[in-house]
């Protein structure tokens, strides 16, 4: 969660009240927010040590998803109207007084798609700034970055004084070598070629180069005159540059993502509209898109929905009217009234500034939230269940306790590894419709969704090479599989898999921990070439260039025969015996790991390996208990 700092004074004097630090703190908890730190006593500490001090601070922690409460603007408001104190605000798009026509203008060049292709802005006019709002401006742009933006990679932020500029504006992109101005805080104009050396070692850019920089154009923002207002994401220009005596400001958000883009404008610009002339107004801009389309930015229309109170009762335990839900509901800045004609249903106008909202249980949450949740009705539930473990967890456990018994050291490695150790260290092509990949790894050490237990046991001991001889570690954990035939295209699968390393191979060893679990789940071993069996495990040679050759084999199980009263099913099996056509399926393998995998996973000795799933062995049981697709 978030934590913000917030002047302390400021806020009581927002509020109309002060509060002791344990009212504030219970108020905070009654809104769903939590007090982390009152820094009053260390202010006080150091002024009467001598030391300079700032003003006393609290340090709020807010829900990561409530991005109109990351400013002191955003909370005073917030728990003014929860207090009762005032009306949630009506933010308004006010057009210049010739009209739409009027409006200032920002052209989108096609080559942005290269490399920043989303753009909205607005225009704060008529706004006076004092030393802490202008403070708590810039600190909003600041945490909007970090948190919604990913560090500037999905959103950026600039601000402008539009006294200083001349539009129409133009946001192009343009080679690196034919970008240049004065960058804020500066007095000389550079390249952008040469501004990325510049703030390599600049403690607080350095870290946003990465983003444009191997990239053949940079996002460039001009007015008519060629003078640029910002670089986006790195900085902005210092002749477009904002003071505490800027009174029209220009706010440019560019972006990767539309989502994120339209709550980063919506929620700098509605939180600071409070300080325009006439509160909570904002003009817009025509944007023209690249294709010749043309959209008014921001779009701070509400969203309309609806909410039934019976459904709000039913999650809350309360017996409330759909009045007194409309009355809890504004509380929370949710302006809402009684449908005229259902008595049950609630119409809510859901403001811009809460992108948080999209369901009617998140509705049903404020509404409890201004109820309070410890004024919420103890009961006891209408019914009551025992729990039990799933199927295949109560089958994992059997062969833990057993192999961990047999003197093996069980592991938990992690479900995700890199696309080599999944298939070119194991001597395995990829196909490409075995294994689910990340779509934008961080790093090279998780591309991919395991399909097998083997890598994660062969790093573990890659990673214990000085442990004393024999390693014998083991792991029944997921693997997961593409599967088009399922609504998440993706399935899991539970594994059991283990691997001996020693100074010999030990394939005896690891076949023994085979009988030893297919003992422990009363499946027996029957010959491969036994027709006649019911059911059972056998295994056969197999060519695997995992293995060693010569010393590998598959694991085949034969399913039991179905349940007594099914003539059907009797005569298909005794069909399917005269003609030789077999049930068995091929649930691992196990053998002596080849001397490449060996090298490729920097293990000195040898080692044989077994794997297998767990699927077919489970208990069935009632569908609703599974987690069967």
């Amino acid at each position: 969660m978030p934590t913000i700092s917030v002047d302390k004074a400021d806020l009581w004097e927002r509020l109309g009240q002060e509060y002791s630090t344990e009212e504030f703190d219970h108020l905070l908890f009654e809104y769903g927010l939590e007090l982390d730190e009152d820094t009053t006593e260390e202010v006080e500490a150091a002024i009467k040590a001598g030391l300079p001090a700032e003003r006393p601070q609290l340090k709020i922690e807010v829900p990561a998803n409530r991005y109109d409460l990351v400013c002191m603007e955003g909370i005073a408001r917030a728990l003014r109207i929860f207090l009762g104190k005032g009306e949630a605000p009506k933010y308004k798009l006010v057009y210049p007084p010739g009209g739409e026509s009027q409006l200032l203008t920002l052209k989108m060049d096609p080559e942005v798609k290269k490399v920043r292709p989303l753009f909205a802005c607005a225009i704060l006019r008529n706004v006076k700034f004092t030393p802490l709002s202008y403070a708590s401006f810039i600190d909003l742009q600041d945490k909007l970055h970090q948190n919604i933006g990913r560090r500037r990679q999905l959103v950026s932020i600039g601000t402008h004084d539009l006294d200083t500029l001349t539009p129409p504006f133009r946001y192009e992109a343009r080679p690196p070598k034919d970008i240049k101005f004065v960058p804020l805080n500066k007095d000389t104009a550079y390249t952008a070629e040469e501004l990325m050396t510049v703030y390599e070692s600049d403690k607080h850019l350095s870290k946003y180069l990465h983003i444009i920089r191997d990239s053949p154009v940079y996002p460039i923002i001009y007015d008519s005159e060629d003078h640029v207002l910002s670089m986006p994401p790195i900085i902005n220009s210092e002749h477009s540059k904002i003071t505490l005596n800027t009174r029209n400001i220009f706010i440019d958000v560019t972006a990767t993502d539309q989502t994120k883009l339209d709550i980063v404008v919506n929620i700098v610009a509605t939180m600071f509209s409070e300080y325009c002339e006439v509160p909570y107004t904002i003009e817009p801009v025509r944007v023209i898109l690249p294709d010749g389309t043309t959209r008014i930015s921001p779009d701070i229309s509400e969203r309309q929905t609806t909410a039934r109170a019976s459904y709000i009762n039913a999650c809350t335990g309360l017996s409330l009217s759909a009045d007194q839900v409309s009355a809890l509901l504004n509380k929370m800045a949710l302006s809402s009234t009684v449908s005229p004609n259902d008595p049950d249903q609630l119409l809510v106008s859901i403001p811009c500034t809460r992108p948080d909202i999209f369901h009617e249980c998140d509705i049903v949450e404020d509404a409890a939230i201004a109820y309070g949740f410890n004024n919420l009705p103890h009961k006891f539930p209408n019914t009551s269940t025992v729990a039990q473990s799933l199927a295949i967890s109560k089958l994992s456990d059997i062969i833990r306790v057993e192999w961990a018994l047999a003197g093996w050291v069980e592991v938990l490695p992690l479900i995700l590894c890199s696309h080599e150790e999944n298939f070119e260290f194991l001597n395995h092509v990829d196909d490409g419709k075995t294994a689910v990949k990340i779509a934008n790894p961080k790093s090279l050490e998780f591309q991919v969704v395991r399909t097998t237990l083997l890598p994660g046991l062969l790093k573990t001991i890659r990673e214990n090479r000085s442990h004393a001889l024999p390693i014998k570690v083991f792991e029944t954990s997921d693997v997961v599989f593409k599967d088009t035939s399922r609504e998440r295209q993706a399935r899991n699968e539970r594994h059991a898999a283990a691997v001996w390393c020693n100074k010999t191979a030990g394939f005896e060893v690891v076949h023994g921990m085979l009988n030893r679990a297919m003992k422990m789940l009363e499946i027996p071993l029957i010959g491969n070439t036994d027709q006649k069996a019911e059911t059972g495990y056998y295994i056969k040679e197999r060519d695997d260039p995992v293995y060693f050759p010569g010393r590998a084999a598959t694991i085949y199980y034969r399913p039991p025969p179905a349940k007594e009263g099914s003539t059907l099913e009797a005569i298909k099996q005794d069909v399917n015996t005269v003609l030789h056509i077999q049930r068995d399926v091929e649930i691992g393998s196990l053998g002596i790991l080849h001397p490449t995998v060996l090298a490729n996973f920097e293990i000195g000795y040898p080692c044989s390996a077994l794997e297998f799933t767990l699927e077919p062995f489970k208990k069935e049981m009632n569908k609703i208990w599974t987690i069967e697709n």
